[in-house]
């Protein structure tokens, strides 16, 4: 039988310490084990784009990484629109719709366990956790492409001064912009030596091109500058040319790029280049008359209607010409729109001519050129119609005073003496005229006395006229139109107005002479030498009165200073001078040197020849 051998017993103290170490190390490795999961800490080793953030705590970890990366995450992408040659753009992440979430990147890094540490664990590099937000970035993206992208040029064909101008089609680039977030997001973030991002783009096509441009000018732009066109109306010719039709003539593209020719009519028929044409192919309405029966005004001629180029057949008339090429081809009618007369059988009384609303009568001492003169003179102003607010002219209505005009030679003051000249003898009408005004309550807008008195007429409540300085000018501010008659005989001239009256009654109330001065003796000299009586010059006040319903309404203050006539004695030895024992008929002065007043404005320069 064998013995089992017997172990020796370890000395005591050795088996007490072998006991404290056994229990010391597992207290130690139960603590790691309770308390290090707690601690979250991060693996050494781990980096974000270069930060060190092993052994942070995940909330320590994401504060460095959003101070040390946050300019890197903020920086600029470089990216091309096409083709290597194209420009270069600089995009912002914000831009872009992107951002880092810094939470879930630091989520992502390794916390190693007890075991793992034990056994010497490390994180590594940990990519960004990139974020993208689709609608910002369609937002973004598509405002900032709209200052990158090339626009499609279109074809056109302009007309300018009667030239043919081409802009040829060109191609254009879009942003591909839904295209383009995959590409952004995925070279995001951005690093400054990255190479540039080719972004996808769409390649726009000109609508009108090159082919419908070529057809366009073939078929109608160049047969439409190739020569004028001819309108013809009431027999005349308006010719309008390339350069006129060109400045109101449009080549448009529809919907489908096709460009088709559109010509503002009504612009080209009030085109001014065309306006002495239109004119002369227009026929003037005759304008009706009227007369005085009794106290009531009656129609005496309806008048005729006139014709003239109606502004919206021009177009109609001008566009189907332009592509016909030679010049009995580009000639055609145009319609024409009657015109009728202002004054006629339906618009008188419309009108407010229903009555006298004044009328004045100047005799004078018969002479064969007042006789021509001042007839000539009526029967011009005979028939004017000024409609409510309208200013009438004395000059412009009668002309000038010329033998082309119908006026003969006669009698007039220059320089304070009677002179001979064209048209002498029609202060007697401007007279009639003034006296008219004044008694019809409408406002006087330019007036002018005679530098000396003449007896015939009342003193401070006379006019004459001088073709280019002096001008008879009244607004008719009555509220309704005012016709004029007039009519001369051999002795007298009269002016009435008819239409409707503002006042009851209208009178005159004339003050004294005052600053009364004598008149000087002197020869006159030379063939044309006209003899003159003597008169004193003075000064005279004039007051116009409104009444209406009895009352007085009114009063405008007119004052006229006259010069002295001086007397001239011709020499009667002297072939063609009037000697003093034949006094030449009474003449025309020119104006007095002061009136004032209500339309009145002094002084004038050069000379009063009537």
């Amino acid at each position: 039988m064998s013995r089992i051998p017997q172990l020796s017993r370890p000395p005591r103290p050795a088996l007490i310490g072998g006991v404290l170490v056994l229990g010391f190390g597992g207290l130690t490795l139960g603590w790691i084990l309770l308390f290090a999961p707690l601690s979250g800490g991060i693996a050494p080793g781990t980096h974000v784009q270069g930060v060190d953030i092993g052994g942070l705590s995940p909330e320590e970890a994401e504060a460095r990484l959003s101070a040390e990366l946050a300019d890197d995450w903020a920086s600029p992408l470089e990216v091309l629109l096409g083709g290597e040659e194209s420009e270069r753009h600089a995009i912002e992440p914000a831009t872009a719709g992107l951002w880092v979430d810094v939470g879930s990147t630091v989520a992502q890094a390794d916390r190693p366990g007890l075991l793992r540490r034990l056994f010497g664990a490390r994180g590594g590099e940990l990519d960004p956790v990139v974020r993208q937000d689709p609608a910002d970035a369609q937002t973004g993206l598509t405002a900032l492409a709209s200052s990158w992208e090339s626009t499609v040029q279109e074809g056109a064909v302009a007309f300018v001064d009667g030239e043919i101008e081409v802009t040829e089609p060109e191609a254009g680039i879009a942003l591909d912009v839904t295209g383009s977030l995959g590409p952004l997001r995925e070279a995001y973030p951005f690093q400054a030596d990255a190479r540039p991002v080719r972004l996808p783009v769409w390649q726009a096509e000109p609508r009108t091109d090159r082919r419908e441009v070529e057809r366009v000018l073939a078929e109608f732009a160049e047969p439409a500058m190739s020569g004028p066109v001819t309108l013809t109306a009431n027999g005349r010719r308006i010719p309008v040319t390339p350069a006129v039709i060109g400045d109101h003539l449009t080549l448009t593209a529809d919907g489908q790029g096709t460009l088709r020719p559109e010509l503002d009519g009504e612009a080209l028929a009030e085109d001014e280049r065309l306006a002495d044409a239109f004119d002369a192919a227009a026929v003037d309405p005759v304008e009706g008359s009227v007369r005085l029966d009794g106290d009531r005004v009656v129609m005496d001629q309806p008048g005729e209607a006139g014709s003239r180029v109606s502004g919206e057949a021009v177009g109609e008339a001008v566009l189907p010409l332009l592509t016909e090429v030679g010049a009995a081809a580009r000639t055609a009618p145009v319609d024409t729109e009657p015109v009728e007369p202002a004054l006629g059988e339906d618009t008188y009384r419309e009108l407010g001519l229903v009555e006298e609303m004044s009328s004045f009568t100047v005799e004078f001492e018969p002479a064969s050129y007042r006789t021509t003169n001042i007839g000539r003179a009526a029967e011009l102003i005979d028939g004017s119609l000024v409609l409510p607010d309208d200013a009438w002219s004395f000059n412009d209505r009668v002309g000038e005073r010329t033998e082309e005009n119908g006026f003969v030679e006669g009698v007039i003051i220059q320089d304070d003496r009677y002179q001979r000249a064209q048209g002498g003898g029609v202060s007697a009408v401007a007279t009639t005229v003034y006296n008219a005004i004044f008694f019809a309550g409408v406002e006087p807008l330019e007036h002018g006395a005679h530098s000396f008195y003449i007896e015939r007429y009342p003193e401070g409540r006379e006019a004459t006229v001088a073709w280019g300085s002096l001008d008879l000018r009244f607004r008719n501010d009555s509220g309704n139109a005012i016709y004029i008659l007039a009519d001369a005989d051999d002795t007298s001239v009269t002016v009435t107005f008819l239409g409707t009256r503002r006042y009851d009654q209208v009178r005159s109330d004339t003050g004294p002479r005052e600053n009364v001065r004598e008149p000087e003796t002197r020869r006159g000299e030379g063939e044309d030498c006209v003899s003159q009586p003597p008169l004193e010059g003075f000064d005279v006040e004039v007051q116009r009165v409104f009444v209406d319903g009895g009352e007085e309404v009114g009063r405008e203050t007119y004052t006229t200073s006259y010069v002295p006539r001086d007397r001239i004695i011709c020499p009667s030895t002297v072939t063609g001078s009037v000697s003093p024992s034949e006094p030449e008929p009474e003449p025309d002065p020119a104006p007095a040197p002061g009136p004032s007043g209500p339309g009145y404005g002094w002084p004038w320069p050069g000379g009063y020849p009537y």
